[in-house]
């Protein structure tokens, strides 16, 4: 049975930093683009940063990029999240997912990227920034 369990989230205040993590079992962690996303609020989930299989590539969202940075480490089949420069808009449950159609993250604002391809959702951790 295939199997995410994120955590590390907390209460941060702005500016602050925190690194998730994305624990991944019954499934070979290398063999799929791993996506990032949130959902706060009132807010339908969106994604924000993505791991390719195929050749370690990234991408990430505007509202994140530069700011936060997706790695995977395959001995520990888990993908970590590093958040820097945290802000109050951050504030959200986090999951992490495997695309189950491609190896390359498809682009977030790309044409070929959806949603539904992911799959294998966690229960998502809370991260609230706020002082």
């Amino acid at each position: 049975q295939v199997q995410f369990v994120e955590s590390g989230g907390a209460l941060v205040q702005p500016g602050g930093s925190l690194s998730l993590s994305c624990a991944a079992s019954g499934l070979t962690l290398g063999d799929y683009a791993i996506g990032w996303f949130r959902q706060a609020p009132g807010k339908e989930r969106e994604g924000i940063a993505c791991t390719s299989a195929s050749d370690g590539s990234t991408d990430y969202v505007d509202s994140v990029r530069g700011r936060f940075t997706i790695s995977r480490d395959k001995a520990k089949s888990t993908v970590y999240l590093h958040m820097n420069s945290l802000r109050p808009e951050d504030t959200a449950v986090y999951s992490c997912a495997a695309d189950l159609i491609h190896r390359k993250c498809a682009a977030f604002a790309g044409p070929i990227y959806r949603i539904y391809d992911y799959s294998y959702w966690g229960q998502g951790t809370q991260v609230t920034v706020s002082s």
